[in-house]
């Protein structure tokens, strides 16, 4: 069993437990993963109070309930007080996406959506890095076209290192890829495939 079992409802034995044993390495690889981010053995480039608050805002935005109760809790019990405000902010940065701007041929299928914006209350209580890091967090799930390289100077500005962003990045891609996975297998599960 693993994090994306638990979130799912897999139980031990069950038909959909004996289909992902099937694939070892992935199960394995997947919770290696979640280990490495949320067990890191050097936190200094992103605290794991930042690293919870932005799983947090990330699954809520991914609109997975499983993990954003998951990661809501495990921001809970490190810092109540930042896990109301990161609640807050999720439901200033909630969204259908993917929104963003294509070019030529794909114009088409563009689709406009605000950035978040934070109000000042909310950024004073997150401070300039993790507001930068909600910010980035909030295109990456919602504005994946509009990513660029002057996407990361707010991030640089406020404070992020080189190391810290690409954790920061490498965190959101792998949310992106357990919530699916979750979402799925709940499915599966609902069905009665346990």
């Amino acid at each position: 069993m693993d994090v994306i079992d638990t979130l799912s409802g897999i139980t031990p034995g069950s038909r959909l437990d004996e289909l992902r044993s099937r694939r070892p390495e992935a199960r394995e690889q997947a919770q290696a993963t979640y280990d490495a981010l949320f067990s890191p053995v050097d936190a200094s480039a992103i605290s794991l109070v930042e690293r919870y608050a932005v799983a947090s805002f990330a699954a809520a935005l991914f609109d997975v309930p499983a993990a954003e109760q998951h990661y809501a809790t495990l921001l809970s019990f490190t810092d109540a007080g930042l896990a109301a405000t990161v609640a807050e902010a999720v439901e200033l940065g909630r969204g259908s996406g993917p929104y963003g701007s294509f070019s030529g041929d794909l114009a088409a299928e563009s689709q406009p959506g605000a950035d978040l914006v934070l109000l000042p209350h909310l950024a004073d209580a997150l401070g300039a890095r993790l507001t930068a890091a909600l910010q980035h967090t909030h295109m990456l799930v919602l504005h994946p076209r509009d990513s660029s390289r002057e996407r990361l100077e707010p991030l640089v500005e406020a404070g992020w290192s080189a190391d810290g962003i690409v954790t920061l990045s490498q965190l959101v891609s792998f949310l992106a890829f357990q919530v699916r996975v979750v979402a799925g297998l709940s499915v599966l599960v609902a069905e009665g495939s346990r």
